[in-house]
């Protein structure tokens, strides 16, 4: 006899055959007899709509249509989600519009006031969460509802592209939204990315420092990765993937620093006893040594023959290796240790930032600086110029300050500013897109590219099991490497396609002797 179980051991349910189906129809399938009054409620039916054409609703099936080339790929994951993002917010967007019109509410960034702490090196005891993107609106100032009579007051217009309308096109409009929510809906859209969250490549960087006001990493323009590892400096070769030792210091030190010349084979080596020295990477071959400091030297920064150098003495050296002495000018308004220095690209302009919290912008010419910042609550070492808008600078404050401000540097004043809702370490500008990239400590130790000027987030990649305090772009500005307490060094391709500037220079031909 036949078994009424599935194969699983579930009964299966009593199907009735084509013979039995006629007795089991509805009375109402009589309807071309009889007359159905219907309410005054109007029901779709949903049975001949193509949901997922009419909505594009996710599949992995489903292909996108490329209308520069007329072909079609496949939907990419990542895409997905940044189309997603894309929706909700012009959705929150047009509904904004929509519920309070021209006074459209801006949602508060302030938020509660993160725990204060003296030092990056410790938790603090309480991390503020990164806060929503979707943040409830305020309260708009003034009434929802008004009434009052159409001849009574002057009928206000809007502009809709090159066409002005009155107020009274939204009355007899054919459109179910306001001029000013179909505005929000037409406007173009930015073309968007894939990013891959794989790293292309992960190296060993064993006793890499996890010391917030170090800077240990840097990529030369001839596409050499200098790295401090305790005293001893490696070079990575990012054409050949070869390692080499260029030089170790004495036993009773390490490397706090390094930083290439921008536009040739030479190298800063910054050291925990305050020395600073040059060494030609080519010839592995010390130029000079030069002294001033009395503690350690945790940053360094070129511009030309003209090298800066940081210490945890407070104080800022400006040195000319053109010149016999050790330095020529000394900066020292910071009331702690120095841990960021940055040189603008377009000008005589010096970054500098402290674990005081300041942020000061100087010149080569004054020991005063141009202009200070107090703003951030926390030391400041993330620093970075933007090579797409002259004079402008960012900024991120540690762990109990979380942000990212810029500033125009010509007149002072702040620009811009984003919560990151970590702990900002490092930030690096893309070379080819005007993005920003910020690397980040407590809590989830991720790296955030940011689409600039509107600080949104195209990605976020992570991997790192402790904070990223070390950030470097590559010459050709496609890809950007990390490195963290975790002592590995992580290599991302996140922009598009530059090109490389190798140049040759011959800075030190007339450089004294080693001393």
């Amino acid at each position: 006899m036949a078994s009424d179980e599935s194969p699983l051991g579930v009964p299966s349910p009593i199907t009735p055959s084509s013979s039995e189906l006629p007795y089991l129809r509805s009375p109402l399938s009589r309807r071309k007899r009889i007359r159905i009054s219907y309410g005054d409620r109007y029901i779709p039916n949903r049975e001949s709509v193509n949901l997922q054409a009419g909505f594009r609703l996710k599949n992995d099936s489903y292909d996108t249509l490329d209308k520069a080339t007329n072909t079609t790929t496949p939907n990419d994951p990542e895409l997905d989600i940044q189309r997603i993002e894309e929706a909700n917010r012009t959705f929150s967007d047009v509904l904004r519009s929509e519920l309070f019109g021209d006074e459209v509410p801006i949602a508060s960034d302030a938020g509660p006031s993160p725990p204060q702490s003296s030092s990056d090196f410790k938790l603090a005891s309480s991390v503020t969460p990164p806060r929503s993107l979707h943040s409830a609106p305020s309260t708009p100032s003034r009434n929802l509802f008004t009434f009052g009579s159409p001849s009574s007051r002057r009928t206000p217009t809007k502009q809709l592209g090159d066409v002005t309308l009155d107020i009274e096109s939204d009355v007899f409009s054919l459109s179910p939204v306001r001029a000013q929510s179909q505005k929000i809906l037409l406007t173009q859209r930015k073309q968007l990315r894939s990013v891959s969250k794989v790293p292309l490549r992960v190296l060993d960087a064993p006793e890499l420092a996890d010391d917030f006001y170090l800077n240990l990493v840097d990529w030369s323009s001839s596409n050499i990765l200098a790295v401090g590892l305790a005293r001893t400096v490696y070079l990575w070769n990012a054409l050949t993937g070869t390692v080499s030792k260029l030089c170790e210091l004495p036993m009773n030190d390490l490397v706090t620093s390094v930083a290439w010349l921008q536009e040739g084979q030479y190298l800063a080596i910054g050291s925990h006893r305050g020395v600073v020295q040059i060494w030609d990477a080519v010839a592995e071959r010390k130029l000079r040594t030069m002294d001033g400091h009395s503690s350690r030297a945790g940053s360094l920064a070129w511009k030309s023959h003209i090298l800066a150098s940081g210490s945890r003495d407070k104080t800022i050296l400006l040195r000319d290796v053109r010149a016999p002495g050790s330095f020529f000018r000394r900066l020292a308004d910071h009331k702690q240790e120095i841990c960021g220095l940055k040189w603008s690209d377009d000008d005589d302009k010096l970054a500098s930032g402290g674990n005081d919290n300041k942020l000061f912008v100087w010149n080569s010419t004054s020991e005063a600086p141009l202009f200070k910042v107090t703003e951030h609550v926390a030391a400041v070492k993330a620093i970075g110029w933007s090579p797409h808008q002259r004079g402008l600078l960012a900024s991120g404050g540690g762990s109990a300050d979380q942000t990212i401000k810029f500033w125009n540097t010509t007149t002072g004043k702040k620009v811009n500013e984003v919560n990151t809702g970590s702990q900002v370490c490092n930030l690096v500008w893309s070379k080819n897109s005007n993005e920003i990239v910020s690397a980040h400590g407590y809590a989830m130790n991720q790296i955030t590219i940011w689409k600039y000027p509107s600080m949104r987030q195209v990605t976020a990649l992570l991997g790192h099991t402790c904070r990223v305090l070390y950030l470097s772009i590559s010459p050709d500005g496609q890809t950007i490497v990390s490195g963290a307490g975790d002592e590995t060094l992580r290599f991302w391709n996140v922009f598009g396609k530059g090109r490389p500037e190798y140049k040759e220079v011959t800075l030190f031909d007339a450089v004294p002797q080693i001393r």
